[in-house]
């Protein structure tokens, strides 16, 4: 009895330091003049922020953004060029939609992009319509054409676990899942601006309905089974221009809340039965605008504190 309680007692201080260990870093990109990159603690502290170019590039608003695995930046600082950055602010990559790949003088920006497992960069450029698969030489290696019409200028566009694509396009409004192939193979009609979707690990699809004040779950036969709109129940969170989505290891998800002023949060975590269990409401920092954002896993989070240490260190 006595050498189980201690193996009991060893496990809860186990569980207790590595809980201690495990944080929650926000990535965060604003725009609308507060024009900045940062990465803040899960209480809102700036660890590491940078302040990006806005308006003088013709740029009203970041509209993506992503932690790499080496724990550099993928940003855009004017509607068609992304920019990788280290975290000492080193441009160590830049790829502009405007010039290359055969749209010189054509009109198209872009709104989403993602660094691929493969090391490709998967752009998504609307006004010209398509979704390209580049590598480090901004050389194309696959294109998917979009579905013609409002459907080629987009915003949010995420992978499945399935490797599909979920496009979002606000005029229509509408979510339509393309295979490699250019296959449409789903689509769900939302009706308003659109902004986000991510498909959840039941086989449902989460949607950010933008201007629709709203986040839906669809199943795949189209029902609508799980719904937030205009305001969280039981609480004073309005919900405004509804934008990226996470879902957590826990179940829970994360929705980004852009254009809803001072007195709500710009992201929170909400539960399935639409608790909400944490807020990031950083008004000062990032103003009206933040639409784009990232949660950052234990591990990414481990390596930013590294990294920044490093840099520290010198």
């Amino acid at each position: 009895m006595k050498h189980c309680l201690t193996t009991v007692i060893c496990l809860a201080c186990l569980l207790t330091t590595a809980n201690a260990q495990a944080e929650r870093l926000v990535l965060v990109g604003a725009s609308y003049g507060k024009n900045v990159l940062a990465i803040c603690d899960a209480e809102g502290e700036v660890i590491w922020s940078h302040k990006t170019a806005g308006p003088s590039k013709g740029h009203a608003g970041h509209h993506d953004v992503q932690l790499l695995a080496s724990g550099n930046i993928l940003f855009h600082d004017s509607w068609t060029q992304l920019t990788e950055m280290t975290l000492d602010k080193k441009v160590v990559w830049t790829y502009d939609s405007a010039t290359m790949n055969g749209n010189a003088g054509k009109r198209v920006d872009v709104h989403a992009f993602a660094r691929l497992p493969n090391g490709n960069t998967l752009i998504t450029e609307s006004g010209v319509g398509r979704m390209i698969e580049v590598d480090g030489a901004g050389k194309i290696v696959h294109q998917i054409p979009l579905k013609p019409g409002g459907t080629q200028s987009t915003r949010l566009v995420r992978m499945t676990p399935q490797g599909t694509y979920l496009v979002c396009s606000e005029d229509p409004g509408v979510v339509t899942e393309y295979k490699r192939d250019g296959e449409i193979v789903w689509e769900y009609p939302v009706k308003t601006r659109v902004y986000g979707a991510i498909r959840l690990r039941n086989g449902n699809t989460l949607i950010a309905s933008g201007g629709g004040n709203s986040v839906l779950e669809v199943t795949p036969d189209k029902q609508v089974v799980w719904e937030i709109k205009k305001q969280v129940p039981g609480t004073d969170v309005e919900l405004k221009w509804t934008t990226c989505l996470e879902e957590l290891d826990n179940g829970n998800f994360v929705v980004g809340n852009c254009h809803a002023g001072p007195d709500n949060p710009q992201i929170f975590e909400i539960d399935r039965n639409k608790n909400i269990v944490w807020e990031f409401d950083e008004y000062d920092l990032v103003g009206n605008g933040l639409a784009c954002w990232q949660i950052l896993s234990d591990e990414q989070s481990a390596l930013v504190r590294k990294k920044l240490a490093e840099i520290e260190a010198k």
